[in-house]
């Protein structure tokens, strides 16, 4: 067994973007959420969500629709990273159950699965949010990703958690 002399940084975490109201507005705006739904998102989607590319045709509680490039969101040998898949996933069934909440709750991931099915290597994947169950507490969606000839890529499903919405 040889010794590792790695020496570690530790990471700290980064400060939260603070964005305007105005920038919010764009933020939501360019990613194709709808402004009536606007309100439910006072700080805006993180940076996540507009760093793959996600883009938003539609968004309800009980479905969503969104898609994502390959391009940007690959594992070293080209194919579209299964992570990202899951975060696709994830925010979809997340937003469409924060949606239900009402502008009062926030949904709050407690369980995911993922099957990746076959590889999507470029274009665009699109993935389709359909609730499974809507209750005053938990909600559960089920997500198909499929590549742009209409073949699944990936089947997912979550469940979520409705929080009161944090003060701060």
């Amino acid at each position: 067994m040889t010794e590792n002399n790695t020496q570690h940084t530790p990471v700290r975490a980064a400060a939260p973007t603070t964005l305007t109201a105005e920038e919010i507005k764009a933020q939501l705006t360019e990613s194709g959420i709808p402004e009536h739904l606007h309100p439910y998102f006072p700080r805006g989607l993180g940076e996540l969500i507009p760093a793959m590319g996600i883009k938003f045709q539609e968004l309800t509680a009980e479905r969503t629709v969104a898609t994502m490039p390959v391009a940007g969101n690959t594992q070293p040998i080209g194919l579209l990273h299964g992570g990202a898949n899951v975060v696709l996933a994830e925010t979809l069934g997340s937003l469409s159950a924060g949606v239900h909440g009402g502008e009062n709750l926030v949904a709050v991931g407690v369980d995911i699965n993922a099957t990746h099915v076959r590889p999507a290597v470029s274009g665009v994947v699109t993935a389709t949010c359909t609730a499974v169950k809507l209750g005053r507490t938990l909600c559960i969606h089920s997500i198909d990703i499929v590549d742009e000839r209409g073949r699944t890529t990936c089947t997912a499903r979550i469940t979520n958690m409705l929080i009161p919405r944090p003060t701060a």
